[in-house]
């Protein structure tokens, strides 16, 4: 999955760290000194280096400088001792992504590493602007249109400006890959570019993710932690679903756009920082503040600078260039050769409403191309990859013609059906764990049971699989890993 360098003096946290990384399905280097970590990230750039502070000879502060000058976009962990916290902050405040306590909880550390790594993938991997990226490696803004063309020449406008960014649009139009192509193409580019969910973390945590928190600052906080403001410093953050950030959050947010500067849970004086806010959201963020669930002021600060991106069923135009990109770049990643589309399946593709937009189309490209035997995708093969059920209702449900509202289909009817039959007071969370559990077994299905596959399929990692498995009751044979 990635490469990532351990360095650490320590023989037996290097052996059954890197035995538990490798078991992840990730190759594993290992450096016992801070220069011989250096000479492996000069030999071949990692995806990921895990860094002790107290190392032999070189220094951790010095080795990760020293890091940051062969590749400043790799991400560093830092890990460090009780002790030796504030060396630790400060590598973070350098740029570092982030830094644990020995002894550390493996799954937190996984799921940090998971993080870490992804952040690695945004910040070097380019967002090719309406054209292919080289062996499909990176992701790419594709489109002709007229709407598209005004999408491109406002990245262009906006990118070599610290102006805060309003990214709109629906689900699925491309907000993220808009972000990091304002960050790859500003004079911010070379320093952290991270990214926070406002709707993925519950309330109670945002805050000191976001603004971090000073020891003792509340039951647990047994140190001081830098959050992500902070850990961008020189950077940008990218707050997605910014529509959903809770009404406490906001005037904290409010008060870093307009005096660049923050205070960490339980402090007392305010902390400079130089951050450049990028954000998006689906809401309708006008009635959000008519309603009183977002902050008149905190909208208009926001609102420096908005990028509109259209929904795909109005630019049909590229439906074509992005299917083709599309297959293409799944078949070099599946390792299977590209059986192209039919002129039929094309004018199948741009006759639906896609509300899944950019993302829908991809992921029924993919499935498509994962049964696909051998033959140049036919209409039936896309309808079969839009529905469970069968061609007929995935053509009656996405199918439209020209100016016809898309109408809701099997998955719409389900919920309505659980909806109306529900009296459960847990029913939000049953119908999420059945629909999650459906999700898994079709990863399942599709991997043949390879957990491993499985788990990268579906973005999320391998002990996160299996604990899911055995909330769900999943089970598969015992052979398949």
């Amino acid at each position: 999955m990635a490469e990532i360098l351990i360095v650490d003096d320590d023989p037996q946290l290097r052996r059954s760290f890197g035995r538990i990384l490798q078991s992840e399905g990730h190759t594993v280097r290992l450096a016992a000194s801070g220069e011989a970590g250096l000479e492996e990230v000069k030999t071949r750039v990692p995806d990921l280096v895990i860094l002790d502070v107290r190392l032999p000879g070189m220094s951790g502060l010095e080795t990760y400088q020293a890091i940051r000058d062969v590749e400043a976009k790799l991400p560093v962990i830092i890990m460090t001792a009780y002790g030796t916290t504030e060396t630790a902050i400060e590598a973070t405040k350098m740029g570092a992504f982030d830094y644990v306590l020995k002894p550390f909880d493996i799954p937190s550390m996984l799921d940090l590493i998971s993080q870490a790594l992804k952040a690695g993938r945004f910040m070097r991997t380019k967002v090719a602007v309406d054209s292919v990226p080289d062996s499909f490696r990176g992701d790419a803004l594709i489109g002709r249109s007229r709407a598209m063309q005004e999408v491109y020449k406002a990245i262009g406008r906006v990118a070599a400006t610290d102006a805060t960014v309003l990214i709109r649009g629906e689900s699925g139009t491309g907000k993220e890959l808009v972000a990091r192509a304002i960050y790859q193409h500003s004079h911010r580019a070379q320093a952290p570019f991270l990214v926070i969910n406002c709707v993925a973390i519950p309330e109670t945590l945002l805050e000191s993710e976001l603004f971090g928190y000073e020891k003792g600052a509340f039951t647990g906080a047994a140190s001081r932690r830098v959050g992500k403001v902070e850990q961008a410093h020189r950077g940008t953050l990218f707050l997605d679903e910014i529509g959903d950030m809770p009404v406490s959050i906001q005037a904290k947010l409010l008060r870093l756009l307009q005096e660049r500067s923050i205070e960490r849970l339980g402090g007392r004086r305010p902390i400079p920082v130089d951050v450049r806010i990028l954000a998006a959201t689906n809401r309708d963020l006008e009635e959000a503040v008519a309603q009183g669930r977002f902050r008149d002021d905190l909208f208009y600060r926001l609102n420096v600078v908005t990028l509109m991106l259209p929904p795909l069923r109005d630019r049909r135009e590229d439906i074509p260039l992005l299917a083709d990109y599309f297959l293409a770049r799944f078949a070099a990643e599946l390792g299977t050769p590209n059986p192209g589309l039919t002129a039929e399946a094309r004018e199948c593709l741009m006759a639906m409403d896609w509300p899944g937009n950019v993302r829908e189309l991809a992921n029924v490209i993919r499935k498509a191309l994962i049964f696909n035997r051998g033959y140049p995708l036919e209409p039936a093969d896309v309808l079969r990859a839009v529905g469970e059920n069968g061609p007929e209702e995935a053509s009656g449900r996405r199918v439209v013609s020209a100016g016809e509202e898309g109408g809701g289909g099997w998955l719409d009817r389900w919920i309505f059906e659980q909806l109306d039959q529900g009296r459960s007071e847990r029913l939000f969370d049953e119908l999420v764990d059945d629909f999650s559990a459906r999700v898994i077994r079709a990863a399942l299905e599709i991997t043949g049971g390879n957990r491993t596959q499985a788990a990268r399929l579906l973005g999320i990692s391998r002990p996160t699989l299996l604990a899911r498995m055995e909330k769900y009751g999943i089970r598969v044979e015992a052979s398949v890993t």
